[in-house]
């Protein structure tokens, strides 16, 4: 049991097997996860300009970034701030980390010793303080989506011992960004689009980023009794998961831009369609056939950069000449 003595003691030992002087800027970034949090970002933008088919106005667009950039990061430093115990259990294990875009620069630096409690919470927030009002001025349901992102988040982290469904939570939870991105620049969008939207959204977190991110922690999380899909279902049936949750959000994903409020060219579905399989369902066939550690990485990887590809797609469209 991880008695708070205990808790102390593994934070002692962890300072004294050389974790650098807590505070600075990179492991601020490290609780945020800040290269997986900046392509995070493509998703909001994403979603906003195919509401629009163009670019919302200069003021707007400044405000709407600096809102998702500053919800993104109070989210992910809550999730480590809520796990921070959990996390201390393993932190033996989170030097080894290599090739794993959430380690990109220390993974969990809280529970590394790396940062303070207090230090994490005022960056935690600082940043939520920002994104709520960045939320209100754009639109206040904008900031009831955020405020509820953050409940979600932590009831998500709650749930690591009691249920493997807390996964549905977390597809809800990223859902939110790229719905908020649309209210703030269309307040009365059609539902057809914002029900295509969330569950193209839904089915890409579930089979592109909670199934492999669980499946990367599997053993840590079997020795501590955590319930996961992977866990639970066991890996032929996560990973198969995984595969028809990534197939759906291939063609949802697609289906988005023609039935977007701006119309958009039935062309673009189509092109749609190359980085999903490239960067959704090459992957996670990768880890339904070899079902191994490193697949899980690879898939999860290459998942963060789909709404990122998506919204390169569409800017290329976009500054093409007519």
């Amino acid at each position: 049991m991880n008695t708070p003595l205990a808790l102390a003691k593994d934070r002692s030992r962890a300072r004294s097997q050389g974790v650098p002087a807590a505070g600075q800027p990179r492991f601020y970034l490290a609780l945020s996860r800040m290269p997986h949090c900046l392509l995070d970002l493509a998703t909001p933008i994403l979603a906003a300009l195919l509401c629009l088919g163009g670019f919302p106005p200069p003021g707007i667009a400044f405000l709407a970034l600096l809102t998702a950039f500053a919800g993104y990061t109070a989210v992910y430093a809550v999730n480590d701030i809520v796990d921070y115990r959990i996390d201390l259990a393993n932190q033996a294990e989170f030097a080894k980390i290599d090739g794993y875009l959430d380690g990109a620069f220390m993974r969990h630096p809280l529970a590394q010793g790396a940062l303070s409690l207090g230090q994490a919470l005022v960056w935690t927030a600082g940043w939520a303080g920002v994104a709520l009002a960045g939320a209100w001025l754009l639109n206040p349901v904008c900031a009831l989506l955020l405020l509820a992102g953050v409940a979600l988040e932590v009831l998500y982290c709650l749930l690591l011992k009691v249920s493997h469904l807390r996964a549905l939570i977390n597809g809800v939870v990223k859902t939110l960004g790229g719905l908020a991105a649309v209210l703030a620049v269309n307040p009365s969008p059609p539902p057809l689009f914002l029900a295509v939207l969330f569950l193209a959204l839904f089915s890409w977190e579930i089979g592109g980023q909670n199934i492999p991110a669980d499946w990367f922690d599997l053993e840590l999380d079997e020795r501590q009794g955590a319930r996961t899909l992977p866990l639970i279902l066991g890996r032929k049936r996560a990973a198969t998961l995984a595969c028809l949750c990534l197939a759906a959000s291939t063609f949802l994903c697609a289906a988005l831009f023609p039935i977007s409020p701006a119309g958009l060219p039935w062309g673009l579905a189509l092109a749609a369609l190359v980085p999903g399989g490239w960067l959704l369902l090459w992957p996670a066939t990768g880890l339904l056939i070899r079902q191994g550690k490193d697949q899980a990485a690879v898939l999860f990887n290459h998942a963060s950069y789909y709404p990122l590809a998506l919204l390169g797609l569409f800017l290329i469209w976009r500054w093409l000449p007519a």
